[in-house]
C-alpha cells in the first residue's frame, strides 16, 4: 500500500507561482512513476505531468508545458510540481498519483494505482 499526501497549494494571483509537493510512504518510491493531474469544478481529472523513477523521463500536457515542471527526491519520497506564470485556468484540485509496479506510465488515469487527497489551487486573475 502507498499513502501520498499533498501540500502547497494555495490562493495566488495569475502570473505567480506555487510548488506542490507529494510526499509518498508505504513502498519502494523509488521504483514507481509519480505524477500529477488536476479537476476543476465540473470538469473531468485530467493530466498535468509524469516523472519515471530515475527522474530522466517526463511527460507533460501541452497546456503546461513550459510553465511547470515536475521533480522528485528519492531520497526524500517526495515528489514536486514548481508552477510558474499560473492562469486563471489553472484552478483546480491537483492530486499526486503513483503507478503500483515498475514500467512506463503515461497520462491515463487508469495506469496509475495510488491517489492522494488532493490540494486546492486558484488562481485569480
Amino acid at each position: 500500500q502507498v499513502q501520498l499526501v499533498e501540500s502547497g497549494g494555495g490562493l495566488v494571483q495569475a502570473g505567480g507561482s506555487l510548488r506542490l509537493s507529494c510526499a509518498a510512504s508505504g513502498r519502494t518510491f523509488s521504483s514507481s512513476f509519480m505524477a500529477w493531474f488536476r479537476q476543476a469544478p465540473g470538469k473531468e481529472r485530467e493530466f498535468v505531468a509524469t516523472i519515471s523513477w530515475s527522474g530522466g523521463y517526463t511527460l507533460y500536457a501541452d497546456s503546461v508545458k513550459g510553465r511547470f515542471t515536475i521533480s522528485r527526491d528519492n531520497a526524500k519520497t517526495t515528489v514536486y510540481l514548481q508552477m510558474n506564470s499560473l492562469k486563471p485556468e489553472d484552478t483546480a484540485v491537483y492530486y499526486c498519483a503513483a503507478s503500483g509496479s515498475s514500467g512506463y506510465r503515461g497520462a491515463r488515469l487508469y495506469e496509475y494505482d495510488y491517489w492522494g487527497q488532493g490540494t486546492q489551487v486558484t488562481v485569480s486573475s
